[in-house]
């Protein structure tokens, strides 16, 4: 006999810190299942050697998870000098390389200098962007390197924490579409030593910091009826932007689909919130000063139950 399962419009958003060796997708499955939800996703995959923050949508923040995507990351990471990866990472085959010496500390400052700023990055082939409708990685088991063009990504930080025997650790603050496999190996190659990430761990997406972050195994020993609380507001996802208060005929007109004129903001987005300051989603001012709506969360109620078979 087949049990039907109860799930349910669960909304908020959690901040997970990411284990080692687990993909982002398992750890949505977890959540999926630890709290019955009809929708989850993720903003912004880990690799499974990778930690730290991953922010986890339920419901009705998932509607605004993308604004998030384009927010800069900041990781911090271990690289190991003279030794070279398939991967980039401890995934792939490691090579020692034929060096008799490690690079200086001065050295090392001089070289992670030049990466500051706006820089070309070529994507690594074990990566999910597409080509032809395959992930990259696809082609890169099989031993085809495939011709793809580089991006511009933007450094805003690195910071070396500690130079220790043959590994650096770093700070990097970054643009979105950034990879840190990458930057160890550019890094390694302009030391003329060779490199690749040895951890990686990521701290912070816009104003999202893990220090806020909780454990899977904390949900998981939790009973089923008090998981809720650990769920965040999903304006939350929208922290950098600026707040606006709508009163009654505002926030009617703005859910009925109309515009508002002259609000005599400063043109961009906004979280919009109703005369009793409850979110309800957001807005763009364009450059004539009128307000419309952006993405505004569902009146529906949450917890409506609906049968899985």
């Amino acid at each position: 006999m087949q049990f039907k399962r109860l799930k349910f419009n669960v909304d908020g958003l959690l901040l997970i810190n990411k284990p080692l060796g687990i993909s982002s997708n398992k750890l949505v499955s977890k959540i999926k299942f630890l709290f019955s939800a009809k929708k989850v996703g993720h903003t912004g995959t880990l690799d499974p050697m990778a930690t730290g923050l991953l922010p986890i949508c339920l419901g009705e923040a998932t509607k605004f998870s993308s604004y998030l995507l384009n927010a800069d990351k900041t990781y911090e990471g271990v690289i190991k000098l003279g030794y070279k990866s398939s991967t980039g990472d401890t995934e792939g085959k490691i090579t020692k390389q034929n060096i008799d010496t490690l690079p200086s500390l001065a050295g090392i400052k001089k070289v992670l200098h030049k990466f500051i700023g706006t820089i070309n990055q070529l994507p690594p082939m074990y990566s999910a962007l597409k080509y032809k409708g395959k992930p990259l990685y696809s082609y890169a088991r099989d031993g085809i390197d495939v011709q793809r063009p580089k991006r511009k990504v933007i450094i805003h930080i690195i910071e070396l924490i500690e130079y220790k025997g043959d590994k650096l650790r770093l700070k990097i603050k970054c643009s979105k579409g950034t990879y840190i496999r990458t930057l160890a190996e550019d890094i390694g190659d302009q030391l003329n030593v060779g490199a690749y990430l040895l951890e990686l761990k990521r701290v912070n997406i816009g104003e999202l910091s893990i220090k806020n972050s909780i454990n899977i195994e904390q949900i998981e020993k939790t009973k089923d009826e008090e998981r809720i609380n650990f769920l965040l507001p999903a304006e939350e996802l929208l922290s950098e932007y600026e707040k606006i208060v709508l009163n009654a005929n505002e926030e009617n007109a703005i859910k009925d689909g109309k515009i508002i004129d002259k609000r005599a903001n400063i043109p961009g987005l906004y979280r919009l919130y109703g005369e009793n300051n409850e979110f309800i989603g957001l807005g763009e001012i364009d450059k004539d000063e009128s307000l419309k709506a952006k993405r505004l969360k569902s009146t529906k109620n949450s917890f409506k139950k609906i049968l899985l078979n």
